[in-house]
């Protein structure tokens, strides 16, 4: 029997309500804040001004964003990251993936930070086409999860830093490049790093 994010959902909001203090407290590194100047540069370019952050955490990208004259809407599942987003000033709502409460075509963009790898593959497509509906077209998605290389598989994971230990699903390039394709159009695919930190960055567009 598959996992489904039902399933994991009431974990994963445990273990980063626990740690929200402590995650916004750590820095970036600068491979990150590349790839996220990068977009913002994208976004610009398309004339994007209205942003939805989705698993925002403790809304330090949202903010950025913010500052760089877009007007952001930041969600995440745990009511602790919402809180420390909007001690940021920001406007933040607790939901999830497959409860995103917004009208279709609300959006410019979506950006989605390491939190997509937190979906089982059996409810991926229904986020992605969540996501989709929510954007207007010609919209841009920054999608950037770890994976492919040797780190693959779904599963919780003992050895985790929060708890409870958070469940993962880790794609190989050419399944997620799939999901992508399934509702968006891919403008860049590329990897960052290896092993265990190996990041996989996509920009997809929805279509006209």
């Amino acid at each position: 029997m598959s996992v489904r994010y039902d399933d994991v959902i009431g974990a994963l909001r445990r273990a980063y309500d626990d740690g929200a203090r402590r995650r916004d407290a750590s820095g970036k590194p600068p491979w990150k804040l590349a790839e996220r100047e990068t977009f913002l540069g994208r976004l610009k370019d398309q004339g994007c001004s209205r942003l939805l952050e989705i698993g925002a955490g403790t809304g330090q990208d949202s903010a950025y964003f913010q500052e760089n004259d877009l007007e952001v809407v930041a969600v995440d599942l745990s009511p602790a990251m919402v809180a420390l987003c909007r001690e940021k000033g920001l406007e933040a709502h607790v939901m999830d993936f497959l409860n995103l409460d917004f009208a279709p075509g609300s959006f410019d963009a979506v950006y989605a930070l390491n939190c997509l790898l937190h979906v089982p593959n059996s409810d991926l497509p229904a986020a992605m086409d969540a996501i989709c509906t929510l954007m207007r077209p010609g919209g841009l998605f920054f999608l950037g999860v770890y994976g492919g290389g040797n780190l693959t598989g779904e599963g919780q994971f003992e050895d985790d830093d929060h708890d409870p230990p958070r469940f993962f699903s880790f794609r190989s390039d050419e399944e997620l490049r799939e999901y992508a394709r399934s509702s968006f159009e891919i403008v860049d695919f590329h990897v960052v790093g290896s092993d265990e930190l190996r990041f996989q960055s996509v920009t997809l567009r929805r279509p006209d």
